[in-house]
């Protein structure tokens, strides 16, 4: 998402320099009746992909292309403006604030949603629709046992505890400038007095296992689930808004008739913990996001009723 290491900014750097003045490589846009669906490398972005594509698929007689593993929002922006893509399944509201738009962080959801939806209308002739319902950002979180023999419900309750927890962080979020922790400490006044830099993808562990008592998560990591951790409410909003929607290009909108009804069925119904769950599904049991995506929407009847 937008915390990408520096190999991939740098490839994303090039590639949106190429994409510039051609098309992706390899693409030449979706075929006639067919609609290009992109994704990123992640889990969480090709099970949406995904579901976007059964979706279509179900309502409409138009055949879906899956352009999976795009490196990054800015690969995905550029291959919407070359025309090789025309949906991309998973845009966060902060990443694009900062990147496509060229725009400083708004810290308010609905302030930075309601740009993002404006901005891509009027420069890109592109339609950002409402969140599906959940937002992968940064949070605190907790063990269950912690939380409830502590009553921790948000962030600033474990200003009367620092002295004592040990905190888990991603290495590059110490030095972040913005919403990194300098920036944590000016806004909620307080400072851990003991703070253990490793790799986000062992903090999960570190916490259930007790070697951690609080740590710095994603919010729609399966493993917040599988580990039963709680997440504690940021409630100086603190972080930047990171609210996930489709953008479509609205050519591909007129073209086929009633697709922005077809995808805004999925506004507001995949709230943060089910993208845990959904996650998990594919990160923790290795199983196939397209899978994943089928047994969702089959679960809810493909939204039928709405």
């Amino acid at each position: 998402m937008r915390k990408i290491n520096r190999m991939l900014i740098t490839l994303a750097i090039s590639l949106s320099i190429f994409l510039s003045g051609c098309s992706l490589p390899g693409l030449s846009g979706p075929a006639k009746n067919t609609i290009a669906v992109g994704t990123m490398a992640t889990s969480e972005s090709q099970i949406m992909g995904y579901v976007v594509k059964l979706m279509i698929e179900h309502y409409t007689e138009a055949q879906v292309e899956m352009v999976n593993n795009l490196g990054s929002s800015i690969v995905q922006h550029q291959a919407m403006l070359g025309g090789d893509v025309d949906i991309t399944a998973t845009r966060y509201t902060g990443t694009d604030l900062a990147g496509a738009l060229g725009m400083d962080p708004i810290n308010d959801p609905d302030e930075a949603l309601a740009i993002v939806q404006r901005e891509f209308q009027d420069r890109f002739d592109q339609t950002w629709f409402d969140s599906y319902g959940f937002a992968n950002s940064y949070a605190f979180t907790v063990t269950r046992e912690l939380a409830e023999q502590e009553n921790l419900q948000k962030v600033s309750d474990l200003e009367p505890f620092v002295s004592s927890l040990k905190f888990g962080v991603d290495n590059s979020w110490l030095t972040r400038e913005g919403d990194g922790y300098e920036g944590f400490v000016a806004e909620y006044g307080f400072r851990f007095s003991r703070t253990y830099p490793m790799q986000i993808g062992l903090v999960y562990q570190a916490a259930a296992s007790g070697n951690m008592d609080v740590v710095l998560a994603y919010t729609t990591d399966g493993r917040i689930k599988a580990f039963d951790l709680k997440v504690l409410e940021d409630d100086r909003l603190f972080f930047p808004p990171y609210d996930t929607s489709l953008v479509a290009r609205n050519d591909v909108l007129e073209q086929y008739d009633g697709l922005t009804e077809i995808l805004q069925k999925l506004s507001g119904k995949i709230p943060t913990e089910k993208m845990q769950e959904l996650n998990y599904e594919a990160d923790g049991k290795m199983r196939e996001p397209s899978i994943v995506a089928k047994e969702f929407l089959e679960e809810n009847n493909y939204f039928e009723e709405e």
